[in-house]
């Protein structure tokens, strides 16, 4: 499935009906104009949201430029419509892939405007030969003095517990995930149980340290795991949160929140969205079911 990202025919005829067959489900449009009535209506069911805007990696100044102008724009119309929302960017989309200083600039750009607003800015994790200048970039923000950023751990890098124990002097914001990037076992647990105990080590000795920590997973176990961890401890519901994907376990986004923990909805736009819906269909068969099915209804 993952190959198949690669096949232009494959592209073409996803990319011309891909909305209208399914893609809705996973990607809340391809303009901010569209997305933000999404947003509202997370709201309106008691959820949180962030919203990213999709893309590939920049390759020069002027499109990283051009990005950046759009999370501007991004961050302001989450203010004026007092939308409980936020938003996540990857670094390469701002100049990381060919330059550190370019990315940093860029960011510090966004994160500015993001405080002058009250907003809040997540840097996403990439693929492991960004790790070390991703953290970097972080660190250097939250010395210069901002509090709205975060960043993000990635459970099967090996290296992602030392990395933990590098963060918390700075009481990080942190969302802790598995990892989606293919990466070779002499770096990254290649088994999914080791992963999955990973993960839950990071999270709970982020909640005993400094961290707010936001649990970014769908898997049922682990989140009763980790609401039983925070219970037990009196770890108080203010230090962390939940975070899920949008189109994926929507039921049990409703569930938690309503049993009155903070729930986020990562909730991406954008008019290149057709990687992101790849990887969305490649992860689960159902959600590849589902689009299958409206395929075969033209």
């Amino acid at each position: 499935m993952l190959r198949a990202a690669d096949s232009d025919s494959l592209r073409r005829v996803v990319g011309r009906y891909g909305m209208r067959l399914g893609a809705a489900r996973f990607v809340a449009g391809e303009t901010l104009d569209e997305c933000v009535p999404v947003l509202r209506r997370l709201n309106d069911a008691g959820l949180h949201a962030n919203t990213t805007l999709l893309g590939e990696a920049i390759p020069d100044v002027h499109g990283a430029d051009a990005t950046v102008r759009e999370y501007e724009a991004i961050v302001e119309r989450l203010a004026r419509e007092e939308l409980r929302a936020n938003v996540a960017l990857k670094l390469t989309h701002l100049g990381l892939s060919f330059d550190k200083e370019t990315a940093y600039a860029n960011l510090e750009r966004i994160v500015t405007h993001a405080r002058s607003l009250g907003q809040f800015v997540r840097i996403d994790m990439e693929q492991s030969n960004f790790v070390d200048s991703t953290f970097e970039i972080y660190e250097r923000l939250r010395a210069t003095g901002y509090e709205n950023v975060g960043v993000v751990l990635q459970a099967y890098l090996y290296r992602s517990s030392a990395d933990l124990e590098r963060l918390l002097p700075l009481t990080p914001n942190l969302r802790v995930v598995k990892g989606a990037y293919l990466e070779s076992a002499a770096i990254a647990h290649p088994v999914k149980r080791d992963v999955d105990n990973a993960y839950v080590r990071l999270v709970e000795r982020g909640l005993r340290g400094s961290a707010y920590v936001a649990v970014a997973t769908h898997d049922e176990r682990i989140i009763r795991h980790v609401l039983t961890f925070a219970e037990r401890e009196g770890i108080g519901r203010d230090r962390f949160e939940l975070q899920m994907l949008y189109g994926v376990r929507p039921a049990l986004q409703r569930s938690v929140a309503a049993a009155g923990y903070k729930v986020l909805v990562a909730t991406p736009f954008g008019p290149d969205w057709y990687p992101y819906l790849l990887r969305r269909l490649a992860e689960r068969p159902a959600n590849l079911l589902f689009f299958l099915r409206n395929l075969l209804r033209r």
